[in-house]
C-alpha cells in the first residue's frame, strides 16, 4: 500500500545555470503536509522573463539570492493555480478543494505537480469567473504593473502615461491599468502589435519601427518602460516637468539615474515587486482581483505548453518575440 513516504510527483528540476537544457523532467517525492502549510495540486503554472533570467543566473547580482553556483530552488516558476489538495494543522483560511492561485516569489518550485507553500505566503482563493490560465500569471506582470503604476508612478486621472513593451505581460496589463485609472494612455509595440495593443483600450499606439517615442517633447506625466530598453537619460525629453520614468529593469545605469534625479523636477524610479512582504502582495492582487471582476483586465496568452515542455517554453521567450503571458499546463 502506498504511504506518504513514497508519494511521487514530476517536476521540472534545474542541473544548474544556463540555457533551457539544464532542465530535467524528473519523478520526486511529493511534498508533505505540514504544520501551517498548504499542498496544491498546481492545474496551471506561469513561464515569464523573469523565470529565463532567473535560469540563466544572469544578471550576477541575482544569484546573491537564488544561489551562487546553482539555484538553491531547483524547480523553477514561481506563479501558479490549482487546488488545495490538503492543508496543515492550524491553517484555518484554506481547505482541501479550494480553488487558489499565488506567486511563490524567490521560492520558485511552481513547475511542478505539487506545491508546498506558507498559509499566509502569497496565496490567494480564486474566484470561479477567473480561470486557472487566467490566474496562473497574474503574481509576475499584472501584480508589478499594478504596483508601478499605482504605488511607484501614483497615476491619477487624465495624466499622459506612455507604455513602452505595451504587447509583453506587463505592457498588456499596463496598458488596461492606465485606462482603468483614468490617464490616456500611448502603447509602444512591434508593427505585428499594433492591432492587440489598441484592442486592449491605448488611445494611441506607436510602432517603434517607425518612430522613437523619446524624441517627443514634454508629451508625458509617467514613461513606464516595462521592458528596459530605453534609458531614463533618453527617454526624460518625453516627460513633463514633474513627470516620472519607471522601469521594473534594474541596471547600474538606473541605479545611478535615480540618485542623480531625487531632487530633479524629472524622476527615475525602480521597485522590485517580487521582494515586497507577502502581505503587500496579496493587498496588489486583491485590488487586481476587483478590477478584473469589473471586466477591466484580462490576461493575455501567447501560447501554453505542458510542463515537460517548459525547455521550449523558455526558448520561445528568449527569442524575443511573446506577445502576453506565456502558460504551461499540469494535465
Amino acid at each position: 500500500m502506498m504511504t506518504k513516504q513514497n508519494l511521487k510527483m514530476k517536476a521540472i528540476v534545474a542541473q544548474g545555470y544556463g540555457s533551457p537544457k539544464v532542465f530535467r523532467l524528473e519523478e520526486i517525492d511529493r511534498p508533505e503536509v505540514q504544520p501551517g502549510k498548504v499542498l496544491i495540486k498546481i492545474e496551471v503554472s506561469a513561464a515569464t522573463r523573469a523565470d529565463t533570467q532567473m535560469r540563466s543566473g544572469k544578471p550576477y547580482v541575482a544569484r546573491l539570492f537564488t544561489g551562487i553556483s546553482k539555484p538553491k530552488n531547483p524547480i523553477p516558476g514561481t506563479g501558479y493555480a490549482g487546488v488545495v489538495e490538503a492543508v496543515g494543522e492550524g491553517v484555518k483560511d484554506f481547505k482541501a478543494g479550494d480553488r487558489v492561485f499565488g506567486e511563490t516569489t524567490l521560492g520558485f518550485s511552481a513547475n511542478a505537480e505539487y506545491l508546498l507553500t506558507s498559509a499566509d505566503d502569497v496565496l490567494m482563493h480564486l474566484p470561479e469567473i477567473i480561470s486557472f490560465s487566467d490566474a496562473a500569471p497574474l503574481g509576475d506582470g499584472a501584480v508589478t504593473s499594478v504596483n508601478f503604476l499605482r504605488e511607484v508612478g501614483k497615476v491619477k486621472p487624465g495624466q499622459k502615461v506612455l507604455i513602452n513593451g505595451a504587447s509583453g505581460a506587463l505592457g498588456t496589463s499596463a496598458v488596461q491599468l492606465a485606462k482603468y485609472y483614468g490617464a490616456e494612455v500611448t502603447g509602444v509595440c512591434s508593427t505585428r502589435n499594433v492591432g492587440l495593443v489598441k484592442s486592449l483600450g491605448a488611445d494611441h499606439v506607436i510602432d517603434y519601427s517607425k518612430e522613437d517615442f523619446t524624441t517627443r517633447t514634454e508629451a508625458y506625466d509617467l514613461i513606464y518602460d516595462t521592458i528596459g530598453k530605453s534609458s531614463f537619460s533618453e527617454a526624460k525629453g518625453a516627460l513633463k516637468k514633474g513627470g516620472k520614468y519607471l522601469s521594473p529593469v534594474m541596471s547600474l545605469p538606473l541605479l545611478w539615474q535615480m540618485l542623480l534625479s531625487r531632487k530633479a523636477d524629472k524622476k527615475a524610479l525602480f521597485a522590485a515587486t517580487g521582494l515586497l512582504k507577502p502581505a503587500e502582495l496579496r493587498a496588489l492582487l486583491s485590488h487586481l482581483l476587483e478590477v478584473i471582476a469589473e471586466g477591466k483586465h484580462k490576461t493575455v496568452i501567447d501560447r501554453q505548453f505542458p510542463l515537460e515542455k517548459l525547455a521550449e517554453a523558455h526558448t520561445y521567450i528568449d527569442a524575443g518575440h511573446k506577445k502576453g503571458n506565456i502558460i504551461i499546463t499540469h494535465s
